[in-house]
């Protein structure tokens, strides 16, 4: 690993997740991290953008959960079956990181649809094509048009989800949890034990779905461990 910048705490801004709060950040800036090293960071809450690896440190508060499935045991719900049989047609590629126009114009797209914001294209290629450890790609296709991308992070035990995006116009086929699905089932394929969901916050309806994937773990922030939650 070659760290640029030490961990240090990030000045107060407001709460994207929570209304009426404040958030702050432990991070530091680091490349060339290995399976094992970023193991070792996930497996004790951290996150990350390109070099950017981050996890909450708020004070008095708690509410960001890192979550991950247990990959050999998760079973599929009765809704999430539906999905599946759904989006039977759209195949899904995993592969290297590669950039592309289109992509960035999906990035834009999801950006502006589900939550309002205009999308910087340095900003896009800094988080998702700057890697800093072992990182790959998955890419929907129905019909032959591209119509979701995931990023993920590789570690010696488990996927990481960093981020996904889907175009709008394909609410039909419940996209972001069909990508959970079809990444959970590719962690399988590697023997890997666990899917990394990022963190959940309750009652932020924009996380609700990472709930929805059982069994999985929590982590304690307390007693720094992972509990299972079914």
């Amino acid at each position: 690993m070659v760290l640029f910048q030490k961990p240090a705490i990030s000045e107060p801004e407001q709460c994207p997740y929570l209304a009426g709060r404040e958030l702050t950040y432990e991070y530091f800036l680091a490349r060339d991290l290995d399976e094992s090293e970023l193991n070792e960071f996930l497996s004790r809450g951290w996150r990350k953008f390109g070099y950017y690896y981050f996890r909450p440190a708020c004070e008095g508060c708690s509410q960001c959960i890192p979550i991950r499935v247990l990959v050999d045991r998760f079973t599929p719900s009765k809704n999430q079956k539906k999905i599946m049989r759904k989006g039977r047609d759209i195949s899904v590629r995993f592969g290297t990181l590669g950039y592309t126009e289109e992509i960035y114009d999906i990035y834009r797209d999801h950006s502006k649809h589900r939550f309002g914001n205009e999308a910087l294209k340095e900003e896009f290629i800094f988080n998702f094509y700057l890697p800093s450890c072992p990182s790959l790609q998955s890419e929907y296709y129905l019909d032959g048009t591209l119509v979701a991308v995931g990023f993920l992070d590789r570690t010696s035990e488990s996927l990481s989800s960093v981020y996904f995006i889907y175009r709008s116009g394909f609410d039909r086929y419940s996209l972001g949890t069909l990508g959970v699905i079809r990444e959970i089932a590719y962690a399988r394929v590697l023997n890997l034990k666990y899917y990394y969901l990022g963190y959940y916050v309750a009652g932020n309806h924009f996380m609700a779905y990472k709930s929805r994937f059982k069994p999985s773990e929590e982590y304690d922030w307390e007693k720094n461990e992972w509990q299972v939650r079914v």
